[in-house]
C-alpha cells in the first residue's frame, strides 16, 4: 500500500527550516541532497549549488520532505503552492495508476517518467487545487 508525505517548498531556506524542525521533533536526516550534486549542478551559480534539492527528515509516523524552490530555475513559490503531497508507490504500476486518477480533470506539471535518482516520478494539480508528486523508487541492488 502507498504511503503519503507532507513535501514543503521553501524559497531559499530549506536547511534552515529543517534544522529547526529537527531541533523540535529530535531524529536525523534520512536524505539530504544539495544541487550541486545533480547531473550539471556544476553548471549553477555557487549559491544555487549549495541549496536544497531534497531532504528528509522522519516526524512520528511520516517523513516531512522538502526542497528549496529557485527562481533561477524558473520556480516561484506563492503561499498555496508552498507544499505537495508525495506518495510513496509500492510499484510502477500502482504510481501509475494513482497519477492517472488524480490528473483526471486536473494539470500534470511533470509527468511520468524515470528520473536520475533512481525512480519514478511525477507531480501534478488535481482539479480540486491540490499539488501532488508520485514516486516509485526503484529496488537498489
Amino acid at each position: 500500500m502507498a504511503t503519503i508525505n507532507p513535501y514543503l517548498n521553501f524559497n531559499g531556506n530549506t536547511e534552515e527550516a529543517f534544522n529547526f524542525y529537527r531541533s523540535v521533533f529530535g531524529g536525523d536526516f534520512t536524505f539530504l541532497q544539495r544541487f550541486k550534486d545533480i547531473p550539471d549542478g556544476d553548471k549553477m551559480s555557487a549559491e544555487t549549488q549549495e541549496k536544497l534539492m531534497h531532504v528528509a527528515l522522519p516526524v512520528f509516523n511520516t517523513v516531512l520532505m522538502a526542497t528549496d524552490s529557485l527562481e533561477s530555475m524558473g520556480q516561484h513559490l506563492t503561499m498555496g503552492n508552498n507544499f505537495h503531497l508525495s506518495i510513496q508507490a509500492e510499484s510502477e504500476d500502482e504510481a501509475t495508476c494513482l497519477f492517472n486518477a488524480l490528473a483526471e480533470g486536473g494539470t500534470v506539471s511533470m509527468p511520468l517518467d524515470k528520473t536520475f535518482w533512481g525512480a519514478y516520478f511525477g507531480m501534478l494539480t488535481d482539479k480540486f487545487g491540490i499539488h501532488w508528486m508520485v514516486n516509485y523508487a526503484y529496488p537498489q541492488n
